[in-house]
């Protein structure tokens, strides 16, 4: 039996503030999430740094809540999760936490086995008081939001089209999405009372999408556009400097969505077979 086949695959669900990170995925010589995890898991485990593979590769500036990731180990590495948990938590940074590690449903992937990624971006007027604790998980703008307009707008974009309107184009993918769910609501109480929060969910994203989707319904909501100019530069699917793309701090992954156990294997291999067609 090779090395690869006697490992044993984990799922660890973490949360982060990402703003001293520069992102997910390492980078030489950037501080970057995903090279953090790794070399505390090495020294935690006494082991190579193990090769992480998350479900949304967060840009530089952007927080997760719900961010998962895989790792395959030889089962031995870890012979008690919820004790590594707590030893990990005892040694990361205080804007990283490792929230689970357990061992994985066979056929899981973090990132092909899942359904659809949900972020959230929060935005408030210059006029809204933000709670200092969450400052900096919110957008100040300079106007105020007509979230009836943002919403009515938001609507013609839900389905399966081309996002290159919204997305830095990758030689060789595609921009193809399913948007699943676009929407503004004002919180009403709480910490985050009268901030906006705009949820973005979909299959998966392409660079800048979120930031730009949101970024496009706020030119609606302020009245500097109006729906006709959304759609139209939807329908062009060619990226449009008109689009702002929003300051990566008001962003964060809350939550990614997986299928029942028995068709983790299944969604995972749909998905790199669309990805694989497509070139993405």
């Amino acid at each position: 039996m090779s090395p690869e086949e006697d490992r044993q695959r984990w799922r660890l669900d973490l949360g982060y503030d990402g703003t001293a990170f520069s992102g997910w995925a390492s980078q030489a010589g950037r501080r970057t999430v995903q090279g953090e995890l790794e070399s505390w898991l090495a020294r935690v485990l006494g082991s190579e740094p193990p090769r992480m593979v998350c479900a949304g590769r967060t840009d530089a500036g952007v927080h997760a809540r719900g961010q998962v990731a895989h790792l395959d180990l030889d089962p031995a590495t870890i012979p008690d999760a919820a004790a590594t948990v707590r030893r990990l938590n005892r040694v990361l940074p205080d804007d990283l936490v490792v929230w689970r590690l357990a061992s994985a449903p066979a056929g899981f992937d973090a990132r092909f086995s899942a359904l659809w990624r949900r972020y959230v971006y929060r935005l408030a007027a210059r006029s809204t008081p933000v709670h200092p604790l969450y400052r900096n998980q919110v957008t100040t703008l300079r106007h105020d939001l007509d979230l009836d307009r943002m919403n009515a707008a938001a609507a013609g974009l839900v389905g399966l089209r081309d996002f290159g309107a919204f997305c830095r184009r990758r030689e060789g993918g595609t921009t193809i999405r399913t948007l699943l769910d676009l929407r503004a609501v004002r919180v009403a109480a709480g910490p985050l009372r009268d901030v906006v929060e705009c949820t973005v969910r979909a299959d998966a994203f392409c660079h800048s999408m979120v930031r730009a989707l949101v970024g496009a319904l706020v030119a609606v909501g302020s009245g500097r556009r109006d729906a006709g100019w959304l759609q139209t530069v939807a329908a062009a699917a060619v990226r449009d400097p008109a689009i702002p793309v929003l300051v990566p701090g008001g962003l964060t992954l809350e939550e990614v969505g997986y299928p029942a156990d028995t068709e983790l294997a299944e969604r995972a291999r749909q998905a790199r077979s669309l990805r694989s067609a497509a070139g993405a």
